[in-house]
């Protein structure tokens, strides 16, 4: 829902804050606390909802819009507003659907008391809450910032990647578990990625010649078989992919997932996290999308002191961490590319490849966000056959 555009000296009269009741909702595990701004009504209305209920939500506004109305005022807009959390989206999908104007806020964009010590209840936290809407509403862009609110289809679109990405680590730490209880016992070279790692367990023996002990050998199995689930469940998330992507190419996402997987080095499990978690979005520019991924420093200046603090980190971890991963293939399977030589002109000079491979990273992901939009082929960058 577009907001009005922040103009200087423009009064909330302006906005028609008579006409508008404004609530924000401070969301936790079994409670919703609510408060409201209601044009007409002299106090601060506070509610708290016993359980977690969108219906009774919805109730409380309408009971405030009447309590309004009842003493003349006319209520022709109702703003909600809320922490972005565990709760994600669905509150603000539900309310849309009902003609309520929902929002989102980014939590870390709310400015807070920097003392050492100061009170933290839930009845202050939706008075900050309900003066950084009240200020984004006015027009006044740095009072907070608002997350994008996706579709259902987006948010399910990120969850086989997402689901890989905590099985693969899961996997990497049984490993690191099987190798460390091997070690203490002296026993080196073990694999235990390998397919028959758990036929190899019976001749396993220690440098004293003895076999595993029993408990440990029983941990050993079990963390064997444990590892072997995992590897099962990630084969069936790659698999389901690819045969979505053979039934529907062009549909949703996957087209913009095969585009990208055409680039050499790019695998289809870096498309599916750069489609979904990236050029979903609509950005304003190149320094947007490398905002959003937390590819842009984070300068610090005061008086004559001019430093630069390192990469902001503020947007998406795990684009920015598929993002360096990718950078470093480039090197390797794109070396004839623009952006490999451009690289290799800076460390030629004496730049260290650690900081300029966040440089290249920045470069590619705004170079893939014109290919995918665009079309427009990356300098020297190849590209694999259709067909």
């Amino acid at each position: 829902m577009p907001r009005p555009k922040f103009e200087p000296g423009r009064s909330l009269v302006a906005l028609d804050q008579p006409k508008t009741l404004i609530a924000v909702v401070e969301l936790s595990l079994s409670t919703w606390l609510v408060g409201g701004i209601v044009p007409g009504i002299d106090r601060d209305p506070l509610k708290k909802l016993a359980t977690p209920d969108a219906e009774a939500l919805l109730r409380l506004l309408h009971r405030w819009r009447d309590e309004a109305v009842k003493v003349g005022k006319t209520i022709t807009r109702i703003v909600v507003g809320y922490e972005a959390g565990r709760d994600g989206f669905w509150l603000a999908r539900w309310l849309r659907a009902r003609g309520v104007e929902a929002y989102v806020i980014h939590p870390t964009s709310i400015a807070v008391s920097r003392e050492h010590r100061r009170a933290k209840t839930d009845r202050l936290d939706i008075g900050l809450l309900k003066r950084s809407l009240l200020g984004w509403l006015r027009g006044e862009e740095k009072h907070c910032s608002m997350v994008a609110i996706p579709t259902l289809e987006e948010e399910d679109a990120k969850r086989p990647h997402r689901e890989r990405e905590q099985l693969v680590g899961k996997r990497t730490g049984i490993i690191n578990r099987v190798k460390a209880i091997c070690i203490r016992h002296g026993i080196r070279g073990f694999k235990p990625n390998l397919r028959k790692a758990r036929d190899r367990l019976a001749t396993l023996r220690t440098p004293e010649g003895s076999e595993i002990p029993p408990n440990t050998l029983a941990e050993l199995q079990r963390e064997l078989e444990h590892l072997c689930f995992i590897k099962e469940q990630i084969t069936q998330i790659e698999q389901a992919r690819l045969e979505q992507l053979e039934q529907a190419p062009q549909d949703g996402l996957h087209a913009t997932m095969l585009d990208l997987s055409r680039i050499r080095g790019l695998g289809i499990e870096t498309a599916d996290m750069l489609s979904s978690e990236v050029f979903t979005r609509d950005y304003s520019d190149q320094r947007a999308i490398a905002r959003y991924v937390g590819l842009t420093g984070s300068p610090d200046e005061s008086g004559s002191r001019r430093r630069e603090k390192g990469l902001a980190k503020a947007g998406n971890a795990r684009v920015r961490r598929g993002m360096i991963q990718l950078a470093w293939r480039f090197l390797r399977h794109q070396k004839d590319s623009g952006l490999v030589q451009w690289f290799e002109a800076r460390v030629a000079t004496g730049k260290k490849r650690k900081t300029m491979i966040v440089a290249l990273a920045r470069k590619l992901l705004i170079a893939l966000w014109r290919f995918v939009t665009l079309g427009e082929v990356p300098d020297g960058v190849i590209l694999a056959e259709i067909g």
